[in-house]
């Protein structure tokens, strides 16, 4: 029970990050953020999961000890209302995020509505323990915090990859760079595709594309093929801007 109100806790802190950092992502591109603000919300998504590891952490050593310990857990009514009550709540929050996830895309959106999924199945647990202490099975109530507490971990770990991928400049993916391929090579002007790079900015990426086209085109019908060839990349749905590049050959 104290391992998920933690956790609840947790999520209030999560939310709040979730608030400043979409508030701060949201503000265009200006003369000092030429790309805008969209990694704000891996900053803060980074701030969430070092968060949870830590709380993951402390809650993983009590609940070890009191399964050593042996502790009983004294059944209350009370504990019960308390965790049918979460579960509606957390249910709805989980409802909400994920309708406001698909109207907005984001990290931080996405964290939320997964973290009050689990949430769900967690207090579930608990209040499965909390029953069967009424029979007088306590241990299993450890071995629930025990489980909370790495699946916490767990969910902080994968957040703190993903964003730390993010901030790093990791590439574009696979499936992206083909589609970007396919259309690159839909022109028919175009002889080779030489490089593809891309960085992410917020929830999309920057493209740079290097194409050769002959040598002998002159400079107003390459620019206006690579203008077109930014365009079509750039409707992707995960591109933020493309920015291409002619080398004649």
């Amino acid at each position: 029970m104290i391992a998920d109100s933690f956790n609840s806790a947790g999520d209030i802190f999560a939310s709040l990050m979730t608030f400043i950092g979409n508030r701060i992502a949201s503000v265009p591109n200006d003369e000092d953020h030429n790309l805008g603000h969209g990694k704000a919300e891996y900053i803060f998504s980074m701030f969430i999961s070092i968060a949870m590891i830590l709380v993951a952490a402390k809650l993983l050593f009590d609940s070890v000890a009191s399964l050593i310990a042996g502790e009983k857990l004294e059944f209350s009514w009370f504990l019960v209302l308390v965790c049918i009550i979460t579960i509606i709540t957390k249910l709805c929050l989980y409802l909400y995020t994920s309708r406001a996830n698909k109207n907005h895309p984001s990290i931080l959106l996405e964290s939320n509505m997964k973290d009050h999924r689990n949430d769900c199945v967690v207090t579930t647990f608990t209040l499965i323990s909390v029953i069967l202490s009424l029979f007088g099975i306590y241990w299993f109530d450890g071995v629930v915090g025990i489980g909370i507490s790495l699946w916490i971990c767990y969910t902080g770990i994968t957040i703190f990859i993903e964003s730390y991928n993010v901030l790093m400049d990791i590439s574009i993916d696979s499936k992206t760079k083909d589609l970007i391929l396919e259309i690159a090579h839909s022109y028919k002007e175009i002889q080779d595709v030489r490089d593809i790079v891309s960085a992410p900015v917020g929830d999309k990426y920057l493209v740079f594309i290097t194409i050769g086209l002959d040598g002998n085109m002159s400079t107003f019908k390459s620019h206006s093929l690579a203008d077109d060839l930014e365009k079509s990349v750039t409707k992707l749905d995960n591109v933020y801007k493309t920015v291409v590049h002619v080398e004649p050959q």
